[in-house]
């Protein structure tokens, strides 16, 4: 951790970091309002999360990462930008949303770039699973979206396969374009110079109750 993100660290969690329990959250006495919630998975430096945030102050982030130096990152961004719609939880991300994050309450679930776990041999510890896009379609409000990006390629052939063999709708035919959401990162715009691809998937919650429990 560099000096700055510790001492941010020290400073916001206190008044932006929820600690982990296993029990429901009260998502809107959380952030001190009824607004539309995005629960962020594994947000790294946080750049993008605050980019987010920032455009979009009427949705309530709820931001998820163990790593200490990318927490400190964003509650560095988050005091420098004043960002009141952002709050963090430092614990693995699937217990949260298992535990936390009552069903039905999210208006939207973000994974960008999660640990592609390259060799076949360790896919099974890569994060979509049908066991975690279950998950989190319960906890999806109906017409709520699930957003995956990645940026190695034979994860996105996982991802595609997984997302759609679930009670999710593709939102595209295949890989969905960029959304206007998810802001192009340094590393990303880097990648896409070198020629390297990137692939968003946008699944929804069907709104229609009836059509979810049939497919």
């Amino acid at each position: 951790m560099s000096p700055a993100q510790k001492r941010f660290l020290d400073e916001m969690m206190p008044k932006i970091g929820i600690p982990y329990a296993a029990a429901p959250l009260d998502l809107a006495a959380a952030f001190g309002r009824e607004a539309a919630k995005i629960f962020e998975i594994g947000f790294g430096m946080g750049e993008t999360t605050a980019k987010i945030a920032a455009a979009h102050p009427e949705i309530d982030y709820l931001g998820v990462e163990v790593h200490n130096p990318g927490v400190g990152a964003l509650c560095k961004l988050v005091a420098e930008n004043s960002l009141a719609n952002v709050r963090i939880v430092q614990h693995d991300a699937v217990e949260v949303l298992r535990d936390m994050i009552p069903d039905g309450a999210l208006a939207a679930v973000h994974v960008f770039f999660p640990d592609p776990w390259r060799k076949a041999r360790h896919y099974k510890r890569r994060l979509i699973q049908p066991d975690f896009v279950a998950l989190a379609a319960r906890k999806l409000a109906p017409g709520g979206y699930l957003h995956c990006a990645t940026d190695w390629e034979n994860y996105a052939e996982w991802m595609l396969d997984v997302l759609s063999a679930s009670a999710l709708e593709n939102t595209a035919d295949g890989y969905a374009p960029r959304p206007p959401h998810r802001p192009l990162t340094k590393f990303e715009q880097r990648g896409l110079r070198l020629g390297h691809g990137v692939w968003d998937l946008l699944f929804r919650r069907p709104s229609n109750p009836e059509k979810e429990t049939t497919s």
